[in-house]
């Protein structure tokens, strides 16, 4: 029986965090097959210190992607099933008084984790979908007056069905802007398709999400060194001009009614940091802006009502925006 291989320690040069982070993607890559525009999505989000809504249909491995990812650093995972009847406090934790030990306790909430995943998140009312702004934008929680940090690094990760409306409620503006991806997850092409239902039926009994393969190869901590380094990584001021020039544009862009804010921008430059790290360079050129504007910004506008009744999407209204907009020259 071989030993398992020791996870990596924490990246000190450019060169190493590059290494780890392909790495990462290899090993999620064993248990996920497929889907690699997501996989490169979600560890661009991770390594920005953002959180993503995942948008597509059941079955597609969205929970399967998130186990895989969390074992890769050895962090915990945790996933909520958001339905009517969920109340803040069964996301956040709570305080019950113990009769024995005459005594309040506090009962953590299952928030209290590195990796989160919010299963369905628009099924809940916005009363408990709020319960976690206050922890995706400052990495704590308020229960008693007291304010108890979340694991670091931590991520929400949260899903939603976009076929069926019925009995759900949509996510309020305001939370939506604090995700700082939508992922749209589709169906795999039929290659990777047959090649997914060899390996979930080869020899497993049930449809157990089986993540056996996936090495772990660095640590919580080392996650962040990541996000540090990322969050170093050089950004020209034309490079900044031309984020904040195309979110700019989408706010007079016709058919689109509201416009995407300044942490649109924002959204922008950190994602953009973050794949520059995952190709291995020290700046961030204007492909890299582009690369992540879809998923960055199609959340943040809405088009107009005639725009959506004859069927258009924000992707390719924000396509046409980066076409208008002229990049800088490098």
């Amino acid at each position: 029986m071989t030993e398992p291989t020791p996870p990596a320690a924490a990246p000190d040069t450019l060169d190493q965090a590059h290494r780890l982070a392909e790495s990462l993607r290899q090993e999620i890559g064993k248990a996920l097959i497929g889907q690699e525009a997501v996989v490169e999505q979600v560890l661009v989000a991770l390594f920005a210190a953002g959180h993503v809504l995942i948008e597509g249909v059941p079955g597609l491995g969205k929970t399967l992607l998130v186990r895989a990812l969390a074992r890769t650093f050895d962090g915990h995972f945790a996933r909520i099933q958001f339905t009517p009847d969920l109340m803040p406090a069964d996301v956040t934790g709570h305080v019950i008084y113990d009769l024995q030990a005459e005594s309040f306790t506090l009962r953590k909430g299952p928030v209290f984790t590195h990796l989160l995943l919010a299963d369905e998140i628009n099924r809940a009312p916005a009363k408990t979908q709020s319960a976690l702004l206050e922890v995706m934008q400052e990495g704590q929680v308020t229960l008693e007056g007291r304010a108890m940090p979340v694991p670091r690094p931590f991520m929400t990760l949260a899903t939603q069905n976009p076929l069926e409306q019925e009995g759900t409620y949509p996510l309020p503006e305001a939370q939506l802007d604090r995700f700082l991806f939508k992922i749209r997850i589709d169906y795999p092409a039929v290659e990777e398709e047959t090649a997914l239902v060899a390996h979930v039926t080869g020899s497993q009994v049930g449809e157990q999400l089986d993540v056996s393969a996936v090495r772990q190869q660095i640590d919580p901590q080392g996650i962040e060194t990541l996000q540090r380094i990322a969050a170093r990584l050089q950004v020209d001021r034309a490079v900044n001009d031309y984020a904040v020039a195309i979110v700019r544009a989408t706010r007079d862009w016709q058919g689109i009614s509201v416009g995407a804010g300044p942490r649109g921008g924002i959204a922008l430059i950190r994602a953009a940091r973050a794949a520059a790290l995952l190709d291995g360079r020290d700046f961030v050129a204007p492909d890299d802006i582009k690369r992540v504007a879809l998923p960055a910004l199609r959340h943040r506008i809405v088009l107009a009502p005639e725009l959506e009744l004859e069927g258009h999407h924000p992707d390719q209204v924000l396509a046409a925006v980066l076409d208008h907009v002229e990049p800088p020259r490098q």
